[in-house]
């Protein structure tokens, strides 16, 4: 039977006949905000960029700051308030000042329950967004490195992104609730300071003392907790790792072998576990008797200035409920704000190592980069031989030319082509250039913007056939075009079917024909496949043969194959094997 319910709540927000016509405060943005990245400037150190993540969302943990002064420093006023009610108007018998309390009462309770709301919901909404930030930072220092080639990133990257970005986003909330925290002890100390200035004396000076020997108890569990995130992220990224690999290992038959080495770490993180949390609980042992210890002196003191005279019955009553808000603050802080710090500290520093692992420089401008490259440049391709020379490869401006090759050397020339900055061994380098300018005197923008490269493994993301084919493709047609080139009409009728995680919807050929129509939909001046139809069946690889000329028609293509369709479709042919230039046939 169909529901009303989504008449009646259009919006889904759960909302009656009575509070639907009310705005909605603070709601997520449709889409995600914009994130400015984090820099990993060479002299950062992780105590600095915890400072600069704690500090970068001031807009937003300022109030919650405030809100939570008000929050904390009201539930510290509620005994203040007692007191004066109980020697004002019960001692006395003023009912008019017995209500004027009351009412106070009541206020401080509404002020205090809306102010801790509010902060609560800043807070979580800063570390959502410091969240965002962090993770965007890393996806862009992995995957889009300045100066280099994005490789796949380890499997430790992913415990990096998740419990270590969770970890040092929390830091944001040592701005707010430890302020807070640390004002109603100030506000304790000078309410019972003027209950009796020996009781507010020993409250300004212990509360400091107290606080700073439990810093000093948590300094070992600092250290050993940064070793303990170490232990768990690397046994994260070897499962995570094992899983990706795992048709390999199987394929080898190394599943006995690569099982006893993650058991083996696992049960190395196990002992870090036992043992970091074997050091928070004798810490938190050890902050309880500090905190407990304090609290029961200062309340002891004043039940005594309590008997002997020197309080009333309301200061007394004022005086233990101020001990008593006086030891959760210290308890929090204890327990919860510097383990936190703790903990953000060293994911901090493993944020810090690996933002600078993926970080390269940018080769400098010279007389080289100040050269315009053309539109549609000639591509040589020098690649060394063991028992000669070498042979250049040259790919004339709108030329179609074939290579054929050994996988070891199609290897070593696509990974030159994908990153010609990286140090290798100069006898076995393959140098790419550009119109006669190495590829390595270009900047990444200015190379990239000329030479796209194509890899032989086809990796797709989640969405639908058309956001992994039209990633850099402008005009739709385009995108039509390079569907049909790459022979995906039979299963890509319909451009809007996902394909599921990493394409786990689709075949290994269709995987493979939809990584070739993102490469053809680029249009790149200058593209570079790399065995392209390995998955595929002798007849859809002889199509894609003959409509391969058609699509990249005015644009150079440089062909890395074995398959003989595939080179029949090119203008000549440079075999590698032989080391002699085969012209070929011209395809029609």
């Amino acid at each position: 039977m169909p529901s009303s319910f989504s008449d009646a709540d259009p919006t889904g927000l759960g909302r009656g006949p009575l509070t639907r016509w009310l705005p909605v405060l603070l709601h997520a943005p449709a889409e995600p905000l914009g994130a400015q990245p984090f820099e990993a400037a060479s002299g950062l150190t992780p105590g600095r960029l915890l400072v600069r993540v704690m500090l970068s969302a001031r807009r937003i943990t300022v109030p919650a700051m405030l809100l939570a002064i008000v929050w904390q420093v009201g539930e510290s006023a509620v005994p203040v308030v007692m007191g004066l009610a109980i020697d004002r108007a019960l001692a006395t018998g003023d009912a008019g000042q017995l209500v004027l309390w009351l009412a106070a009462l009541v206020t401080l309770y509404v002020a205090l329950t809306s102010a801790a709301k509010l902060s609560l919901r800043l807070t979580g909404y800063a570390v959502q967004l410091l969240q965002h930030r962090l993770r965007a930072t890393l996806s862009t220092g992995v995957l889009h490195p300045v100066g280099g080639t994005a490789h796949a990133p380890e499997g430790g990257v992913v415990s990096v992104m998740t419990n270590d970005v969770t970890r040092l986003s929390n830091a944001v909330i040592l701005v707010i609730i430890p302020v807070s925290r640390i004002t109603a002890i100030g506000f304790i100390a000078a309410s019972l300071l003027a209950t009796h200035w020996l009781l507010g004396l020993v409250v300004l000076i212990g509360a400091p003392v107290a606080v700073w020997s439990m810093g000093v108890l948590s300094e070992r569990l600092a250290r050993d907790t940064r070793a303990y995130q170490g232990l768990l992220a690397a046994t994260v990224g070897q499962a995570t790792d094992l899983v990706a690999g795992y048709r390999v290992i199987k394929g080898v038959r190394a599943e006995a072998e690569a099982t006893r080495r993650y058991r083996q770490a696992s049960q190395v993180t196990l002992v870090g576990a036992r043992r970091n949390a074997g050091l928070l609980g004798r810490f938190l042992l050890g902050s309880g008797v500090v905190s407990g210890t304090f609290v029961a002196g200062v309340m002891g003191l004043a039940g005594w200035f309590a008997v002997d005279g020197q309080l009333s019955v309301g200061g007394l009553i004022a005086a233990v409920g101020l001990t008593q808000a006086l030891l959760p603050q210290i308890q929090a802080i204890a327990s919860t704000s510097i383990p936190n710090l703790a903990g953000a500290l060293a994911s901090s520093a493993r944020v810090l190592d690996v933002l600078r692992d993926n970080a390269t420089s940018a080769p400098g401008p010279d007389d080289a980069t100040r050269r315009e490259v053309a539109a549609l440049p000639a591509l040589d391709l020098f690649v060394p031989h063991a028992s000669g020379p070498g042979v250049t490869v040259r790919v004339e401006p709108g030329e179609l030319v074939g290579v054929r090759a050994d996988d070891r050397t199609a290897a070593r020339v696509v990974e030159a082509l994908l990153d010609p900055w990286s140090e290798g061994e100069a006898e076995a380098c393959v140098e790419a250039r550009l119109d006669g300018i190495a590829a390595r005197e270009l900047s990444p923008v200015a190379y990239r913007s000329r030479l796209v490269v194509a890899p032989h493994r086809a990796t797709l993301f989640s969405g639908t056939l058309r956001d992994n084919v039209a990633v850099t493709a402008g005009a739709p047609e385009r995108v039509d075009a390079a569907v049909r080139a790459a022979a995906c009409d039979d299963f890509a009728a319909d451009l809007e079917v996902p394909v599921g995680e990493g394409g786990n919807r689709l075949s290994g050929g269709q995987r493979q024909r939809v990584a070739l129509a993102r490469a053809l939909a680029s249009d790149a001046p200058v593209l570079v496949l790399h065995d392209p139809t390995t998955a595929v069946d002798s007849v859809t690889e002889q199509a894609i043969a003959g409509r391969l000329r058609a699509v990249r028609t005015g644009r150079s293509t440089l062909l890395i194959s074995s398959s003989p369709a595939l080179l029949g479709c090119c203008d000549r042919v440079v075999d590698l094997l032989d080391d002699v230039p085969v012209p070929a046939r011209t395809a029609r």
